[in-house]
């Protein structure tokens, strides 16, 4: 069985510490590089330049260092991103699970995760491309998974949703963040408000498009995380059915 990052990033480790005996001291005390310093760095890139501009050289600039010292620690991109998600799931507070008010408890973790994903513009495409392994992100949907079967739902119907509500979750997060991106690249005529969409809506024609324009003003409602709150609730109060 192939190791798990951890234990490749180990192995890097302890190859990178393996240097000759006289080797000379370093020239000056930088703070040594670590995976808690290199996920912290790559959290401060992501969040003053988002998620695309995350690179290893990226990283290892703010590090003030180059990225070979890096693969010492990490094994290569996908194993950053990893660190990352893992770095935000040991920031959620998990509940004990209550089965009289487990759907609040399931709002409440994925409302934590959501604004955390928000603080990292575009990290969830970090968390949709991987498998996740760390013990942190598995303690979080160790976390969620109980609350639902305290919900009395049945194992393989709580499996299911787990990955569901947590797609959703990364999907909203992600799409915020794109249209905040497109704001502030001062591509701002690309995003409408509420007010403008409205106004296209009712213009279309009306013997193509009657729903759309009779509802533009449900179509286009909605502020702060309305939306997200309607699609929990409306996958989480589905779940007892038959």
């Amino acid at each position: 069985m192939p190791a798990d990052p951890g234990q490749r990033r180990a192995r890097r480790a302890a190859r990178h510490a393996q240097l000759p005996a006289d080797s000379p001291p370093p020239a000056s005390r930088k703070a040594p590089i670590t995976a808690e310093r290199i996920t912290d760095a790559a959290l401060r890139v992501i969040a003053t330049e988002g998620y695309d501009a995350l690179t290893i050289r990226r990283v290892a600039a703010v590090l003030d260092t180059g990225p070979s010292s890096l693969y010492a620690h990490i094994v290569n991109k996908e194993d950053l991103d990893e660190l990352l998600i893992a770095r935000l799931c040991s920031e959620i507070a998990l509940p004990e699970p209550d089965p009289g008010s487990w759907r609040q408890q399931l709002l409440d973790v994925y409302a934590q995760l959501r604004d955390l994903y928000l603080k990292y513009p575009g990290i969830p495409r970090a968390a949709l491309a991987m498998v996740p392994t760390h013990l942190e992100t598995l303690r979080v949907s160790e976390g969620i998974l109980a609350i639902l079967l305290a919900g009395g739902i049945e194992p393989q119907r709580a499996a299911w949703a787990l990955d569901a509500l947590t797609l959703y979750v990364s999907a909203y997060a992600l799409e915020r963040s794109l249209v905040r991106q497109r704001q502030q690249n001062h591509d701002g005529d690309w995003v409408l408000s509420r007010e403008e969409l409205v106004e296209r809506f009712t213009a279309l024609p009306a013997d193509s498009f009657p729903h759309t324009r009779r509802h533009a003003a449900e179509l286009t409602s909605g502020t702060g995380h309305d939306r997200f709150d309607f699609t929990l609730a409306l996958i989480i109060d589905n779940l007892t059915g038959g």
